[in-house]
């Protein structure tokens, strides 16, 4: 049978990221998202709910989490659910816990400093694996010679 698990968050920063080092060496940054949704009850008023995730990331994006983003910055998150099992020392019960591990993420809102910019908010350049086009988007450049009339035999006119 297929299985697909993937999450998709966005939301906002409820606690500094907390990086640690395994003892092998590997980084490991474990930090919550608040993620709210809005709706109408019953009777016609707008409520707000919000959700509480626990995420962890690993390696190169640990360390980037960590350096980058502090408490209340939003974030985009993408990941797959994890499931923690273990046995409480102090009751002896069997314990679990339902966590996202982060396969890849997007810095949301503007950089410290620049145009539009908020305090806390990460700084320009970027680092390997992180997407920043949240933050900007530039067109790729058109090739010369390539902006002039359609092609013959090529109708403008398109139904739809």
């Amino acid at each position: 049978m297929a299985s697909y698990n993937k999450v998709l968050l966005l939301g906002n920063l409820t606690r500094d990221p907390e990086l640690r080092v395994t003892p092998k060496g590997t980084p490991v940054c474990q930090f919550g998202l608040a993620v709210n949704r809005q709706f109408k009850d019953e009777s016609g008023q707008m409520r707000e709910e919000v959700t509480f995730v626990d995420l962890e990331a690993w390696g190169k994006q640990a360390e980037t989490i960590a350096k980058y983003l502090t408490k209340g910055r939003p974030l985009f998150v993408e990941g797959r659910l994890k499931l923690d099992q273990w046995d409480d020392k102090t009751s002896g019960q069997k314990r679990s816990k339902l966590k996202v591990v982060l396969e890849n993420f997007q810095f949301l809102g503007g950089r410290e400093g620049g145009p539009g910019g908020a305090p806390g908010s990460a700084p320009a350049g970027g680092d390997e694996g992180v997407d920043q086009t949240a933050e900007r988007h530039v067109p790729p450049p058109r090739a010369p010679g390539k902006s002039g009339p359609p092609p013959a035999g090529i109708d403008e006119d398109v139904p739809f």
